[in-house]
């Protein structure tokens, strides 16, 4: 079983992000409030409420590097948290907007921030030093709906975006004085809201769109259940596509360059995986659980993990050690509609051994592939 720690949070999360050290989750139990919890002796005890938003939050983005933590909400409105003492002091972004802000994520550098919304903009915010405060630049007139997820390109320039309007589209964020050319950068020379690339692969609306760690390659999903893997995205791009046999995705993660997991509606993270061709397909479900009848396991579990919440794997039935629990129309650890996950990373390497998942049903996941031989091979 892959799955190492969970945790009942709240009776629904809408989203959710990880301090710098993963000592600290925030997230939005399906309210206008982001609540903080903190690893302490043990237990996750609520530290801080953020109170600003007057509507649903529906993004929340924590940056590694500058530990600023930023929102989005229904209400239009953007706020960039910056922890001052025991506090965390909000600061509003002016977006523009005339419909709810429905997704967030901070650059690569952390110089800048996209929000996308369901007034058909992505709205690209940065800080002005002489002014002291954040403004945002909107790339308008280029989606027919609502912007539903936003994935920054490891080069810092280009944002991919899909939304209901079946499409994927790929965006130049070039701003003068925020960004700068690299000499020996492969990145074209374009301008701030110049369309690179438009995918017209699904019929349906088009969810969580990410980068692999190269940047090479790009997925995202459709409401018709299936995911889309874009390779060379350029003038010249090589798709594919894997349908699902149940209900639809909501995100992905990369793991690694030839690795996915994906999450949504089937309560089950699934694994897709790249062959030596190059091919992508659907490998396995990890919410199989191997029903263990020693216990002796139990104690190597980090104790990051056994403080999140129960472990997995106990035997209850006295089974043989082989026996397996086939995924069906229910996860064994979600029980309700995966629509977050985030990668745990440790250190600066690409690989993410580590993720964790929150759903409609209130619970945090961390799921764990370190011990996955079938999966070696591809991370």
């Amino acid at each position: 079983m892959a799955a190492i720690a969970v945790q009942h949070l709240a009776q629904s999360i809408t989203c959710h992000a990880w301090s710098p050290d993963h000592s600290m989750i925030a997230f939005c139990p399906n309210n206008n409030e982001v609540h903080i919890y903190k690893l302490m002796q043990e237990k996750w005890e609520k530290m801080h409420v953020l109170q600003k938003h007057d509507q649903i939050v529906s993004g929340i983005d924590w940056g590694a590097k500058s530990n600023q933590i930023v929102t989005v909400s229904h209400d239009r409105n953007s706020y960039v948290w910056n922890q001052e003492g025991t506090e965390w002091v909000p600061t509003l972004v002016i977006l523009r907007l005339n419909r709810a802000a429905l997704c967030v994520q901070w650059s690569p550098k952390e110089n800048k921030f996209a929000v996308g919304s369901g007034a058909k903009t992505v709205c690209i915010c940065y800080y002005e030093q002489e002014n002291n405060w954040w403004v945002s630049k909107l790339i308008r007139k280029k989606h027919d709906s609502s912007v539903t997820s936003v994935a920054w390109h490891p080069n810092n320039i280009f944002l991919a975006t899909t939304s209901t309007d079946g499409k994927c589209r790929v965006f130049s964020t070039f701003i003068k004085g925020v960004d700068t050319r690299e000499s020996n950068s492969s990145t074209p020379d374009s301008k701030f809201g110049e369309q690179i690339i438009q995918l017209d692969l699904s019929f349906s609306w088009a969810f969580g769109v990410k980068w692999s760690p190269s940047g090479n390659t790009l997925a995202y999903v459709g409401h018709n259940s299936m995911i889309y893997f874009v390779d060379d995205v350029g003038p010249s791009p090589l798709a594919q596509n894997v349908v699902l046999r149940n209900l639809p995705l909501r995100d992905v993660l990369f793991v690694s360059e030839k690795m996915v997991i994906g999450v949504g509606f089937d309560c089950n993270p699934m694994v897709f995986a790249a062959g030596e061709t190059g091919i992508w397909s659907f490998i396995r479900c990890l919410g199989e659980r191997k029903i263990a009848s020693s216990p002796s396991k139990q104690g190597s579990q980090s104790q990051f993990s056994e403080a999140f919440g129960k472990l997995y794997g106990q035997s209850k039935h006295g089974l043989s050690n082989d026996t397996v629990e086939p995924s069906g129309g229910q996860g064994v650890i979600h029980e309700n509609c995966i629509n977050c996950i985030m990668p745990l990373k440790d250190g600066e390497g690409t690989r993410v051994m580590r993720f964790s998942t929150s759903g409609l049903d209130g619970k945090v996941a961390i799921w764990d592939l370190e011990n996955q031989e079938d999966l070696s091979n591809y991370l």
